[in-house]
């Protein structure tokens, strides 16, 4: 049911690992001491977990860079470098996460407090302790630590409408949902009905958010019975609060009270259970002159025909959608509304959840071997890059060593096979060098 969709698109990096550490012991008694470098430590991965709370994806409006922090860098005496905290990136219920580049599905993030790690950080470097063997005893090598894994995700949220605003066509409703509400999510194309739903993002000045939907067109032409469809019914349905949009100036010779009855019978006739909701009644248009008169003439009638058994404890709200006075409140006694209202139950066949396969394995092949048009060779791909990047170049054992991970990987016979002779530079990302046959 992909009917509204609020979507964002945020960059996420992992921190990287930590350098190993190259250092010697230095005792009083022993001439040489031993490699003593510590370990880097892990860096901090990027998760998301599910709040409860949020409704919408509105504060990734403002924020859409999540970094976790490197971890420390190995040290002397063999201390090992600390991993780093973990960031956690809070998203609703029903956030569905795909990875941005290539659409592939990461995770389906339903329950409360569910998690789901987006960019693993990089393993720590390891320290020269690490190297030491009979035959080296005292190696000068360490490695750098691993990048960690950065990457744009796709955050999408099938928004249900959680407040709905009725009312008669002219009261100013599309007014006040463009003031009230700051993003306009997409929506989807219903080829059911020309009557195209206006949906905002609303959130209050404490920071809570909703989505709100203008229902009347919808509900006018269902009980017409113009085919809806059931997708677009059973969305009115989940409406948990409804905002009865009056307007109060009578300009149009209507009788703001004869209105209030009118659409609440129209609702009933639905049999939509939308007389069950909560109302609040806001009394729009009320920088008109007639409107206070209006007004307190309505609330006498709705306290007279208190036998009406929807009459009891209505909240009125005067708000005037035009100058924007009163909508502050309104706002805030819709969200406090919102947060004691139960849902409503889903039917079975909207819950139809995809299945996720995680974990990230680079794809393709170790490492692919270009020509560039000076002749240089150049040599690229996921897992070498990586080699290079935790490879330090100050320490020359380090140097032979990448240079025999590199044969371990079958480059020298790949570029041998590919004409390369002896001389010839060789080269990775920024670093250049030759090529010894």
């Amino acid at each position: 049911m992909s009917m509204f969709l609020d979507q964002v698109t945020i960059d996420v990096k992992a921190g990287k690992g930590g350098d190993g550490m190259v250092a010697f012991r230095r005792e009083k008694y022993v001439p040489d001491g031993g490699p003593a470098g510590g370990d880097g430590g892990q860096g901090g991965d990027v998760i998301l977990v599910v709040e409860e709370g949020l409704r919408t994806l509105m504060d990734f409006r403002f924020n859409r860079h999540f970094k976790a922090q490197p971890g420390e860098n190995g040290m002397s005496k063999g201390m090992h470098g600390r991993g780093s905290e973990n960031t956690f990136v809070k998203v609703p219920p029903g956030t569905t996460v795909r990875d941005a580049e290539t659409g592939t599905l990461i995770g389906d993030l339903i329950e409360n407090g569910q998690t789901l790690t987006v960019a693993k950080g990089g393993r720590g470097g390891r320290g020269n302790i690490r190297f030491a063997s009979a035959k080296n005893p005292a190696p000068e090598i360490a490695e750098n630590g691993e990048p960690g894994q950065e990457r744009k995700i796709e955050l999408e949220l099938k928004v249900l409408a959680d407040v709905g605003l009725v009312g008669f066509p002219s009261v100013g409703k599309s007014t006040l949902l463009s003031v009230i509400s700051s993003a306009r999510p997409k929506i989807g194309a219903y080829h059911f009905t020309t009557l195209v739903p206006n949906l905002g993002m609303v959130s209050t000045s404490d920071g809570r958010s909703f989505a709100a939907a203008d229902l009347p067109g919808l509900i006018e032409g269902a009980s017409q019975g113009v085919g809806l469809g059931t997708q677009f019914l059973r969305h009115i349905e989940r409406t948990r609060v409804i905002l009865h949009v009056i307007d109060m100036s009578g300009m149009e010779g209507r009788d703001p009270y004869e209105d209030y009855l009118a659409i609440n019978k129209e609702l009933a006739s639905h049999n939509l259970r939308l007389m069950e909701r909560p109302q609040i009644i806001v009394a729009n248009k009320m920088d008109m002159p007639e409107s206070e008169e209006n007004l307190k003439k309505f609330r006498e009638q709705l306290e007279k025909e208190r036998t009406d058994e929807y009459a009891d404890h209505l909240p009125i709200f005067p708000i005037s959608g035009v100058s924007r006075k009163g909508i502050e409140p309104l706002l805030n006694a819709t969200a406090d509304l919102l947060d004691v209202t139960p849902e409503f139950p889903l039917y079975e066949e909207e819950i139809v959840e995809d299945t996720v396969h995680y974990g990230f394995q680079p794809e393709g092949p170790e490492f692919t071997i270009d020509r560039d048009s000076d002749a240089t060779w150049i040599l690229s791909g996921e897992s070498l890059e990586k080699l290079f990047q935790m490879t330090n170049f100050e320490h020359d054992e380090s140097v032979m060593r990448f240079a025999r991970q590199l044969r371990g990987m079958g480059i020298d016979e790949a570029l041998r096979a590919r004409g390369a002779k002896d001389g010839d530079i060789v080269r990775i990302g920024e670093y250049e060098f030759e090529f010894v046959d």
